[in-house]
């Protein structure tokens, strides 16, 4: 069986370094906001290119913080793409805001700004854009609508480290990167964690306070904050990954030039352009008969995934709040398919899972 992922085979090789620092800080005994989140910090921001990084529980939380910090008035508009995982419209309710749902553009799945500047109101705060897939969005065509309008970018990288645009990091664009370490991503803990990247120290200053209940010194407190702080031993362990990220990026964009280089037109694969340094966190094609081509390669011992298979609109717990007809994305939801891309893959099972599709 080729598994989707394997989250033991992809971390063995960090095994003994994991022991190591994870006895380092049971000796130590410190487990919050310690040596070993701040050392994370500095290193995950080096590597991003610069700026400053605040270590955050989830992926969501760093969404969520990141809106916090500007104190938008309730009820004001954030553009968000129509087809995005449900926790970047959740992060957006959750600051008393208003998601308007822009449609993406049907070859990188990213958000079209063609399309941004129709759906910008008065009300509108801000742009949240999301590198699906581990492909940035159109960077210098989102900035571009954002200075003209005098909007905030909040650029959601959950999928995307070290994924870039015309050399320049995802993240590193608009006001804030929002960043989840979610086990199974390309820089993935061992457990839930996340974080916020900004180039302005000040912001990043703000928001280490909101995560730790609002407080700049303990027990006062400057803001209405929240408890979200990544802990010591996660941060470890993400920074044993670290130095490995782009290897283990450019093992997964060597399996993806294979299913480029071997799969038949039948199969709509990932669009690739100059501008664009993809690092397929997921690897997704579309197919008419995405259902049929999943069994088919389940029968054949091969594990896929759909990412996703229901759209924001159509979620239950966003029943009459998502307002407004979304085609592309209903198309991408129902006729993506994610093919196995781990670290923890070889060639050979992916020369296996080319065959097995082109028989199909």
């Amino acid at each position: 069986m080729i598994a989707y992922e394997d989250l033991y085979l992809l971390n063995e090789p960090f095994m003994q370094q994991y022991r190591e620092s994870f006895a380092d800080s049971l000796d130590k005994g410190w487990f919050i906001l310690g040596n070993k989140v701040t050392a994370f910090e500095t290193e995950f921001a080096s590597y991003c290119g610069g700026g400053y990084c605040a270590g955050l529980a989830s992926g969501l939380d760093a969404l969520v913080l990141a809106l916090k910090y500007f104190e938008f008035p309730e009820g004001s508009e954030v553009i968000v793409p129509s087809n995005t995982y449900i926790a970047t419209i959740l992060a957006i309710y959750n600051n008393g805001l208003v998601p308007i749902l822009v449609e993406p553009d049907i070859n990188t799945y990213n958000i079209d700004p063609l399309k941004i500047a129709e759906r910008i109101t008065d009300k509108t705060r801000a742009i949240m854009v999301v590198h699906l897939y581990g492909k940035s969005c159109d960077m210098g065509a989102i900035m571009d609508i954002a200075d003209k309008h005098g909007l905030r970018v909040i650029e959601d990288c959950a999928q995307s480290h070290g994924a870039m645009y015309r050399g320049k990091q995802t993240g590193t664009f608009g006001d804030f990167g929002a960043f989840s370490f979610y086990p199974t991503k390309n820089l993935g803990a061992l457990g839930d964690g996340g974080a916020l990247l900004s180039a302005a120290p000040d912001r990043i200053e703000k928001i280490k306070a909101l995560r730790n209940y609002g407080c700049h010194e303990k027990y006062y407190n400057n803001y209405v904050g929240v408890n979200s702080r990544l802990d010591e031993i996660q941060a470890g362990f993400l920074s044993v990954k670290l130095p490995f990220l782009d290897e283990i990026n450019l093992h997964k964009r060597k399996l993806a030039d294979l299913y480029h280089e071997g799969l038949k037109e039948d199969f709509i694969r990932p669009v690739v352009h100059e501008d664009y340094h993809d690092v397929y966190h997921i690897y997704a094609v579309r197919h008419p008969k995405r259902d049929e081509l999943r069994a088919h390669l389940l029968k054949n011992d091969i594990k896929t995934e759909i990412h996703y298979p229901v759209p924001p609109h159509h979620q239950q717990a966003l029943k009459n709040k998502l307002e407004g007809s979304y085609p592309v994305s209903e198309l991408i939801h129902q006729t993506t398919l994610s093919l196995p891309v781990s670290y923890c893959h070889n060639e050979q099972q992916i020369r296996k899972v080319i065959d097995v599709m082109n028989g199909f």
